[in-house]
């Protein structure tokens, strides 16, 4: 498994959750749910992701997305 489908794996996991937590406990458990979407949308647009970075520097291989600019020799 790769950064890749890690990164999208936690997210639906975590969007899940907060949904779930939400639903059941307390409304507040949507700010988990809104935290996540944030985080995707910036994401989108800067190219930076938190949980890629962590992922990467435990050793988990890159995917196509989450690739550091230069590697694999493309153009940075």
């Amino acid at each position: 498994m790769n950064v890749d489908r890690l990164v999208l794996a936690l997210a639906g996991t975590l969007v899940l959750v907060g949904s779930a937590l939400a639903a059941l406990v307390s409304p507040w458990w949507l700010l988990l749910t809104a935290f996540v979407g944030a985080n995707l949308l910036q994401s989108s647009v800067t190219g930076f992701c938190p949980a890629a970075v962590v992922l990467r520097r435990l050793g988990v291989p890159t995917g196509c997305a989450f690739r550091a600019p230069g590697q694999d020799g493309q153009p940075v």
